[in-house]
């Protein structure tokens, strides 16, 4: 038993704001590919799917004269870091075991290069999961966070992606 699925995530009022902010549809993408991904590493489908559904809820709107600037955003953004902490305190709040919010959170914070001064960090398997699942959905420009999925079937996708996990861990040891 999960103490709190996605869907419980995505239903929260906090959630939705920051999930539609940064590309709803790219969140869920990540969220199936990390879970995938997992899968095939041996690591935790919950902590990596949950990593994947929140990794860009740091986001900041990088706007110059009423447009999108993707090279300001480049330059500037720490979204990784802000993510981080809004996936702690949301994790926290919807009753998450504190240990794999941690665990969660700092997938988020690693989850790309774009605010380190360098590229020599070593990730754990989690950490390095989130990363690829990430990469794996990416567009030129961030196009990828422009990409549209209606509520219900966010909602619907979510659901099943939740049972996928139940699945899996059904069949760890006890």
């Amino acid at each position: 038993m999960r103490d709190v699925t996605l869907l419980e995530i995505f239903q929260h009022h906090i959630a939705q704001k920051y999930l539609n902010r940064s590309g709803l549809a790219h969140a869920i993408a990540v969220s199936y590919h990390a879970f995938h991904l997992a899968k095939e590493q041996n690591v935790d489908v919950d902590l990596a799917a949950k990593a994947g559904l929140l990794h860009d809820i740091g986001h900041f709107t990088w706007y110059r004269n009423g447009k999108w600037d993707y090279d300001l955003y480049k330059k500037n953004d720490i979204h990784p870091i802000k993510g981080a902490e809004r996936a702690h305190k949301l994790l926290i709040r919807l009753g998450e075991n504190p240990i794999a919010a941690k665990t969660i959170s700092l997938a988020i914070l690693f989850h790309t290069d774009s605010f380190l001064p360098s590229n020599d960090i070593v990730r754990t398997p989690l950490q390095q999961i989130v990363k690829w699942a990430d990469e794996k959905d990416e567009e030129e420009g961030g196009k990828h966070h422009y990409r549209k999925i209606d509520f219900e079937r966010a909602k619907k996708s979510l659901s099943r992606l939740d049972e996928m996990i139940d699945e899996e861990r059904k069949k760890l040891p006890s």
